[in-house]
């Protein structure tokens, strides 16, 4: 489980984050939502530690992220897997060099013929153990997002975080997206933090979701009940589009 306690990030005068507190349960598809500039991305990376925010903590399983020993920080960072908004592939490397970078990176220990191994596993978890060696410039979209997932689970981590999985896909292709993550999730019995703007990937994986407003957690609950809540900001985001209307 993760917990985020009272999280507060501000640049020069202008307030991102004003006190979040949220908890993500293990085995869960835990959903931020939120319209643009509402501290969606800023939250993100404080809970990984990209970003460091002005007030409160987050616990990964009880262990305190930014009151820790150096010991313990590192151990929680091993434990994470990150998808990047666009995939964040490096050009120059292969599909499979691309996904072996973290355990080059954080694994000095592990034998080379392990890495390929660990690689050939999350490539096939993924589907695209055909294009190992190709480039990122020789795949479509949909597939460097899941060369992105490969990577993001090749360290078997407890903890996977996801920025806009779905940006740039179109709408087969993003629940496609959608239903590996959510496998994946249950399969490594992961806690999964998904930052999104898609009320498709909320309707069909949100088990938990948060709403940002304001930099605030204005509702919190699950795809189930956010067609039905009360606070008018985010019923104008739901129902931004005609179609949600519809689906009352």
């Amino acid at each position: 489980m993760i917990e985020i306690v009272n999280i507060k990030k501000s640049f020069g005068d202008k307030q991102i984050l004003g006190g979040v507190s949220a908890k993500f349960q293990d085995s869960n598809n835990s959903l931020i939502i939120g319209a643009s500039g509402t501290g969606k991305s800023v939250l993100l990376k404080c809970i990984v530690g990209l970003i460091r925010p002005d007030e409160g903590d987050v616990f990964f399983d009880g262990r305190s992220l930014y009151n820790s020993p150096s010991k313990v920080v590192k151990a929680i960072r091993r434990e994470m897997g990150m998808l990047f908004q666009g995939g964040a592939l490096f050009d120059s490397l292969t599909v499979a060099e691309n996904v072996r970078f973290p355990l080059d990176m954080m694994v000095a220990e592990m034998l080379d013929s392990e890495k390929t191994d660990r690689v050939m596993h999350s490539l096939e978890r993924v589907g695209l153990e055909q294009a190992a060696h190709k480039r990122p410039a020789e795949i479509s979209g949909g597939m460097r997002k899941r060369v992105g997932i490969a990577r993001a689970i090749v360290m078997n981590p407890r903890y996977l975080f996801c920025d806009e999985p779905n940006s740039g896909l179109d709408p087969m292709t993003s629940i496609k997206i959608d239903e590996l993550i959510s496998e994946i999730t249950d399969e490594y019995k992961m806690t999964t933090v998904v930052v999104t703007h898609d009320m498709n990937s909320v309707m069909g994986i949100g088990e938990y979701v948060m709403f940002l407003y304001n930099g605030l957690k204005e509702w919190e609950g699950d795809s189930k009940s956010i067609l039905h809540a009360e606070s008018q900001a985010l019923r104008d985001f739901v129902f931004a589009s005609k179609i949600m209307e519809g689906l009352l």
